[in-house]
């Protein structure tokens, strides 16, 4: 891409493809499509924004979504900043100066970032906020000279399902330590943005930065560290990191959504080096859990809500504290917006409204087919064609077993999506049925298929 307008092209139309998942196509209008680029530097991306509003709106509603956004378009980790458009270049500058908006930043606006002091603890999540503190006071209490692994929680990793504050703890760890030791090097990413940044090092044969990067850190932190699973030059890679690290003393967190131990397709090598630190896991919050998010969101957007708004939000919003968070952001969104008084109606208008954007996305014959094709290796025309290469032969049977055991599809249908005669179709799965009985490193390949196309 030539130019900074391209790429915010291409954000803009990246946010679009969510318009019926994360985003409404109002949202998309109003927050996101009146953004304009302004430059890129050093990793950030510089929007301008209309107004102050507009600014602190987009940001607090979507800025994570358009980072999302920059980082796939770009293939590498992304700071954001949204700058309110002015008259003349010099107030700008200004602003460029004194406002900082990317969440992962650090800033002493604790209402844009996540800290300890706005995370809300219960009973499901205690623990885990309890080691990350005590992961903080290691670099508070100690020298942060070598120091034995086995005397500290390292590696510390939190796991349990989306959306659960995993990430808000370790945002809170990296914000507290970068705040009190500025001169340590933290880096915190995501285990695709680990494995996209390698991609990229290793397309331009450029590992050595790469690993000066991350085995020179004092503090690791990798969100969704499950995602390298079943990638061996991804895991051999990390494996190296985290030894090099762990050899040195150096801190390590990770985040997962499951038990190390039950991520399939996971190097033995690794798992010993997770067993080695301390798992502790978070939970579905409860409902008084529930009401305090709920109340210290709105405290936070200066947002008035009654007793009863809330307790309406936390009984119908029980499995997802982001979609908590969401509804509170859409109510402060249209009561600026329409200078209505958040309402009872207004909430369960909001309330549908989430929970219809959070539905799973229609399961496709397409989309199968594409997560096969990635377990195995191989393209779609691969599975479609006549090739009886092993990897493409056992690829299009998996197929036709996944096919038939999450759509329901008769064998002359499979047969039709194939090009095949529907009699095989029978034999394949009967075949595949077979397999799963024997090969248990098969069957958690096809678990995990099944997997990922339930939860996407």
């Amino acid at each position: 891409m030539d130019s900074f307008k391209e790429v915010f092209d291409e954000v803009l139309r990246y946010c679009y493809s969510l318009k019926d998942s994360k985003i409404s196509e109002q949202g998309y209008n109003m927050w996101i499509k009146v953004l304009e680029p302004y430059k890129f530097e050093n990793n950030t991306a510089f929007l301008l924004a209309e107004s102050d509003f507009v600014k602190q709106t987009a940001l607090k509603a979507y800025g994570e979504t358009i980072k999302e956004a920059f980082e796939s378009v770009m293939g590498f980790p992304v700071e954001l900043k949204i700058l309110v458009k002015s008259k003349s270049n010099t107030d700008v500058e200004k602003d460029e100066a004194e406002i900082e908006v990317s969440p992962a930043a650090f800033s002493e606006d604790t209402e844009n970032s996540l800290t300890f002091d706005n995370f809300i603890k219960g009973s499901s999540n205690d623990m885990a906020y309890a080691f990350c503190n005590a992961v903080v006071n290691r670099f508070n209490n100690e020298s942060t000279e070598k120091i034995d692994p086995n005397k500290v929680f390292n590696p510390l990793i939190i796991y349990g399902d989306s959306g659960l504050g995993k990430t808000h703890l370790m945002k809170a760890t990296e914000y507290e330590i970068k705040k009190k030791h500025p001169e340590l090097k933290i880096i915190y990413t995501t285990g695709e943005s680990f494995i996209n940044e390698l991609v990229k090092a290793l397309e331009f044969k450029d590992t050595i930065r790469f690993h000066e990067k991350y085995r020179n850190a004092d503090i690791l932190l990798v969100d969704d560290i499950q995602t390298i699973a079943g990638k061996e030059r991804m895991q051999e890679e990390f494996f190296h990191t985290f030894n090099d690290l762990y050899n040195a003393g150096k801190q390590i967190v990770l985040t997962s959504d499951i038990l190390p131990k039950h991520i399939t397709k996971l190097q033995e090598r690794i798992r010993t080096r997770f067993a080695n630190g301390v798992q502790v896991d978070v939970k579905l919050p409860d409902f008084e859990t529930r009401m305090a998010i709920i109340k210290k969101k709105a405290e936070l957007l200066d947002l008035q809500l009654s007793d009863n708004i809330c307790r309406i939000i936390a009984e119908k919003m029980k499995t997802n504290i982001r979609q908590l968070e969401g509804t509170v952001k859409k109510i402060k969104a249209l009561t600026t917006y329409t200078n209505e008084t958040p309402s009872i109606s207004m909430a369960q208008r909001v309330i549908k409204e989430i929970m219809i954007e959070n539905l799973p996305s229609e399961i496709t014959v397409d989309r199968i087919l594409s997560e096969v094709a990635n377990a195995f290796d191989v393209t779609v025309e691969d599975i479609k064609s006549n090739h009886r290469h092993a990897n493409i032969s056992t690829a299009r049977k998996i197929s036709i077993y996944v096919l038939k055991e999450v759509k329901d599809m008769t064998y002359t249908e499979i047969g039709k999506v194939l090009g095949k005669n529907h009699s095989t179709m029978t034999i394949h799965y009967k075949d595949v049925v077979d397999m799963l009985k024997k090969n248990k490193e098969m069957k958690e390949t096809v678990d995990d298929i099944i997997k990922n196309l339930k939860e996407r």
